[in-house]
């Protein structure tokens, strides 16, 4: 029973935070609340077919260069 009781309370947290995030925010960024809630803020990304590590030679050294 206590576990529906602390189910309930986040889900009311998570309803009352979304609330005031509306109040706050301009309603043109509404549909995007919901990634900024606590639960989402947390979660580390899907791992991803591109993703890889880039291997370099020993010794080198970046180079300082212009951003385009």
């Amino acid at each position: 029973m206590a576990e529906k009781w602390e189910t309930w309370n986040e889900e009311e947290k998570a309803a009352k935070s979304e609330e005031e995030a509306k109040k706050l925010f301009p309603q043109r960024f509404h549909k995007w609340i919901h990634i900024f809630e606590k639960k989402m803020s947390e979660r580390r990304p899907i791992k991803k077919l591109w993703d890889h590590v880039i291997e370099v030679k020993e010794g080198f050294v970046l180079k300082k260069g212009k951003v385009y």
